[in-house]
């Protein structure tokens, strides 16, 4: 059975999603299976659930714009020097407007596209919002704090904000970075990433906390043992096997796992 608008909606305050909430949401929308209307009809539920009041935020990341990147190692491996350059030389510049994220999925597209939706302004980590807090999530996302406390996930963690994983596990839930950012004296590394100032092309590198998810299912595992039933709520939405995830709680669990699960000489 096709899963309808208003089916998905009612599954969604079944499983917690509150009503005039701050809501951040990874999605897949393969996992969800057939749905009537698509990735349009999934955000128009979301924001039929959050209302009134409520503000929906999803992640818009562009990774291929860094050469610092793994996409964009992956995409230059096994190419020339010459061919190489000549890749990088034609890497557009970041721009807020008209750059598409890159492996978000459709349905954080299908938002950042809608006419009212805002979007913050890093060049490598940007979020869009829609709803009455948007600018409040959005807004003064410095450019050399992909997520850290001058970020949009700093904003939604003290706002209370809730985390939906529709489809997806917990190797994606992006809140989670925050958390390394509030360990003591976290691991620091240099970025590059092509941009456009003043209306001229250019790269910019610059020092931010290295982020790695590379363990982040096993945090998430252990996370939900632990904090399961309040902090964890977990169902079906269609075909997708979904959580809830309280994201104060998530961040605060990372920040505590760190430190006694990342060895010496990575990120800690």
């Amino acid at each position: 059975m096709r899963l309808t608008e208003s089916r998905l909606a009612r599954r969604l305050v079944e499983l917690g999603v509150k009503s005039g909430g701050v809501l951040m949401v990874h999605a897949s929308m393969r996992s969800l299976g057939g749905i009537d209307g698509g990735a349009d009809a999934v955000l128009r539920a979301l924001r039929r659930v959050l209302e009134p009041g409520g503000t929906l935020v999803v992640p818009t990341f562009t990774a291929g714009n860094s050469d610092t990147s793994t996409l964009y190692l992956e995409r230059v491996r096994g190419l020339s020097a010459e061919a190489r350059e000549a890749f990088r030389a034609a890497m557009p510049p970041f721009d807020s407007a008209e750059t598409p994220s890159t492996g978000m999925g459709i349905l954080a597209e299908t938002a950042r596209l809608r006419p009212e939706s805002r979007r913050s302004a890093h060049p490598q980590t940007s979020f869009a919002a829609l709803g009455p807090d948007a600018s409040t999530v959005i807004d003064d996302h410095h450019p050399d704090c992909h997520l850290g406390e001058h970020s949009p996930l700093a904003r939604l963690y003290d706002m209370g904000a809730q985390i939906l994983l529709l489809g997806v596990g917990f190797d994606r839930c992006t809140a989670f970075h925050l958390g390394e950012y509030r360990v003591d004296d976290p691991p620091r590394r240099t970025y590059n990433c092509v941009v456009r100032r003043d209306g001229v092309r250019q790269w910019w590198a610059y020092e931010d906390v290295a982020l790695d998810d590379s363990d982040f299912a096993a945090l998430g595992a252990d996370f939900e043992k632990d904090r399961g039933g309040k902090a964890v709520r977990t169902g079906m939405v269609g075909a997708a096997a979904s959580r809830l995830v309280d994201l104060v709680e998530a961040v605060d669990y990372a920040r505590e796992w760190f430190p006694e699960h990342r060895p010496a000489g990575r990120p800690r």
